[in-house]
């Protein structure tokens, strides 16, 4: 049976009396295996997932493409370590120093089989799941990178995925939206992807083998824009669930070594896109 294929299935991973416990949501509960019963609001969530990497696209939306005004051509990727992995409910936390900590809802893809070498239409029967992702950056780090990515997305916690990982969904038919405080600030459906998913596995394997439980983030519709302390950012994919975090504050790295935190125009051009002003002087 394909990922694509009904009926939904969903899978959760919670932390349950010191133990990791995978569980499947039912109404207001979460079912264990052996029977056993917690009410949802009650859980403490762990990522659904186990990856040895986690790959993500720069920029994948028609509308992320049309805010910087960039023309598609091929898709470029990025790594996040898997420390970056968090969960539903969890925190994301900016440092004191830095100031534009950036939502960009994603769509997680997780892979089931080993895959390598594959053609854009094999790749669904190597995929096992989907689930809502935010792929938070910190902007501030973002004249260092050069594109790596590294500092502004790698860092711990800036992966959040859940709360559950889901099949029995079309995913091509699904809309992605993302929210802060319970208004909508994006909105895109898979469809507006310029590169498909079975295009950006096909790209990936030809070089690079894919291995149970990896993760490829899809990219992000237009409009991330910077947190604020205390924010509940939200990631609801349609047919697969909604994805909550909130932001909190940590203090900044104790040891002043290496690149600092910056705001400049080319850092203001990123977190702030449409809203960007530049600094005068």
């Amino acid at each position: 049976m394909s990922v694509l294929d009904g009926p939904r299935r969903e899978v959760r991973k919670v932390l349950h009396e010191g133990l990791a416990q995978w569980v499947r949501p039912d109404g207001d509960e979460l079912l264990f295996p052996d029977g056993r019963r917690v009410r949802e609001a009650d859980a403490s969530y762990l990522p659904p997932c186990n990856p040895s990497k986690i790959i993500c696209v720069h920029v994948n939306s028609k509308s992320r493409f049309a805010e910087f005004k960039e023309v598609a051509t091929n898709p470029s990727y990025f790594e996040k370590p898997t420390t970056a992995l968090n969960s539903h409910r969890g925190k994301l936390y900016r440092p004191d120093d830095c100031r534009y900590l950036n939502y960009e809802g994603e769509i997680a893809i997780q892979f089931g089989r080993v895959a390598k070498g594959l053609a854009p239409d094999d790749i669904w029967e190597v995929i096992d799941g989907f689930a809502p992702a935010n792929d938070v950056g910190l902007q501030d780090f973002r004249d260092i990178d050069r594109g790596s990515m590294l500092r502004v997305k790698g860092q711990d916690g800036f992966c959040p995925i859940g709360p559950g990982m889901v099949s029995g969904v079309d995913i091509r038919k699904q809309v992605l939206r993302t929210f802060i405080n319970g208004k909508m600030v994006q909105e895109g459906a898979v469809e507006e992807f310029v590169f498909s998913v079975g295009f950006m596995v096909a790209d990936l394997s030809r070089y690079m083998t894919f291995l149970p439980g990896d993760i490829l983030l899809t990219g992000t519709p237009a409009n991330s824009r910077p947190m604020n302390i205390g924010d509940v950012v939200e990631v609801d994919v349609s047919g697969v669930g909604r994805l909550s975090n909130v932001v909190a504050e940590n203090p900044a790295a104790p040891h002043k070594i290496g690149h600092q935190p910056t705001d400049t125009d080319s850092v203001r051009m990123i977190a702030l896109g449409g809203n960007f002003v530049p600094r005068r002087g």
